[in-house]
């Protein structure tokens, strides 16, 4: 067994073990931890396969922000654990079948011979560019599905401000228009006044 074997084996020990972590912890917290763990090593597989692009992307948007958020979210609320397991067996047959369903998935990939091509694939040099290659390819071949899935995120980026977003009768909000539309006359009111004398007192006149 050659050393890049060696890594990739533990690489992927470590993710099968994170992955499993994320759905049997029982605190949230541990569970994100777990799920950056998994990403991590991920990673690590992505660079043996000579992709550092998306290697160093998984680290920098999904570890660096993306589960720094979740971490975030998931501390900040109250998560009431006791209901969520409620309706765990309930729900077991349902997940048993699509976790079997992903095992077939990833059992007709691994033996197509797209799998066994792209494994027979020899080692690039050192000029070769992995953003590069992803570029030519994401941008040729698959121009239009990209666009698609752009659109898709951004859709979805719509709809989720639209669901949270609730109006309060109580809630406070400038109105940045009106502020704009405002005049000197609504806000500034000049007030005459005559000029009334008064007489000085005792303690004004022993003063002088």
């Amino acid at each position: 067994m050659t050393f890049e074997k060696f890594v990739f084996y533990v690489f992927a020990l470590i993710t099968v073990y994170a992955a499993f972590r994320v759905i049997t912890v029982r605190n949230p917290v541990h569970a994100v931890l777990h799920l950056v763990l998994a990403f991590f090593s991920s990673a690590g597989i992505w660079l043996l396969a000579e992709a550092e692009f998306l290697g160093i992307t998984l680290v920098l948007v999904y570890v660096g922000a993306v589960m720094v958020l979740f971490l975030f979210v998931v501390m900040m609320l109250d998560v009431n654990l006791a209901p969520l397991r409620e309706g765990f067996v309930r729900y077991l047959p349902v997940g048993g079948a699509i976790g079997g369903l992903m095992i077939l998935e990833m059992s007709l990939i691994l033996a197509s011979r797209h799998f066994a091509a792209a494994k027979a694939l020899p080692p690039h040099g050192p000029h070769y560019s992995n953003t590069r290659e992803l570029g030519a390819l994401l941008y040729t071949d698959y121009a239009y599905p990209f666009e698609i899935a752009a659109f898709i995120l951004l859709v979805a980026i719509v709809a989720a401000i639209a669901l949270t977003l609730r109006r309060r009768p109580d809630a406070r909000r400038q109105q940045v228009g009106e502020q704009v539309r405002v005049r000197r006359q609504d806000r500034v009111r000049l007030v005459a006044m005559a000029a009334e004398s008064r007489s000085a007192g005792p303690a004004e006149e022993e003063g002088s």
